[in-house]
């Protein structure tokens, strides 16, 4: 079956391989929804997919907002053949069949054809799309302390633990508080505010949260003794 590998740029570390076989349908985007995540804004939510359609695979691009270019050219859909790159914001995609491994025959001149729209004007939207989306990926947004702490703590990790264990990111005091209390996740769209565990819940703007919240610039969290605002920073 044909292998897809996913890398940041053609000469780099692979990050993962996917195995795709005849019959499958394979989604990619931003969401982790898909099939193939891609972390990265300039990606959208769901970017393209990959068809099995009886005598090829078949790649649609999803109307993404920064197109989706097959061996450099911008392309709405394409047959896939061996050895194709495919390229989604700043990532690779590489399609390869297993050495020895039937290939669909592509003598159909269909199976040869690729839709697509590659223009000069199309390809400076796209630098300035992937430009604009990578420096709003370096924001980084605080947790400013209003009372139980001094100073603030930058975002940066995907994962920030808060509660009273002491190998939490943010360690907060209280009976009631569990040893994780709650984590904040960094994700492509924002930081979300996830309960964990304790008698106690953390609160974001005096609402209690029971499961997860999607966190807003100025929100106010309150976890035990601590209560912190979100503040953006670049």
């Amino acid at each position: 079956m044909p292998t897809l590998t996913l890398k940041f740029r053609k000469d780099s570390a692979t990050i993962k391989e996917y195995r795709i076989e005849r019959g499958q349908s394979i989604t990619i985007g931003r969401l982790d929804a898909n099939d193939i995540v891609i972390e990265n804004l300039a990606v959208s939510g769901h970017h393209a997919k990959i068809d099995w359609t009886g005598t090829g695979y078949l790649l649609t691009d999803l109307k993404s907002k920064n197109g989706t270019f097959i061996n450099e050219q911008l392309a709405v859909s394409h047959w896939l053949q061996g050895g194709d790159i495919v390229t989604i914001g700043k990532h690779i995609i590489a399609f390869n069949y297993a050495e020895g491994e039937e290939q669909p025959d592509d003598s159909d001149n269909a199976m040869n054809e690729t839709m697509v729209m590659d223009t000069g004007k199309y390809r400076n939207m796209l630098a300035k799309n992937v430009s604009s989306a990578a420096q709003e990926a370096e924001q980084t947004s605080v947790l400013s302390y209003l009372a139980g702490g001094d100073g603030e703590v930058e975002l940066t990790k995907k994962l920030t633990k808060i509660g009273k264990n002491p190998s939490s990111d943010i360690i907060v005091s209280g009976l009631t508080i569990g040893q994780t209390s709650a984590t904040i996740s960094k994700r492509p769209d924002g930081y979300y505010l996830s309960y964990v565990s304790g008698l106690s819940k953390p609160k974001v703007n005096g609402d209690a949260v029971k499961d997860s919240v999607k966190l807003k610039q100025f929100d106010v969290v309150e976890i035990g003794s601590a209560k912190m605002q979100l503040v953006g920073k670049s």
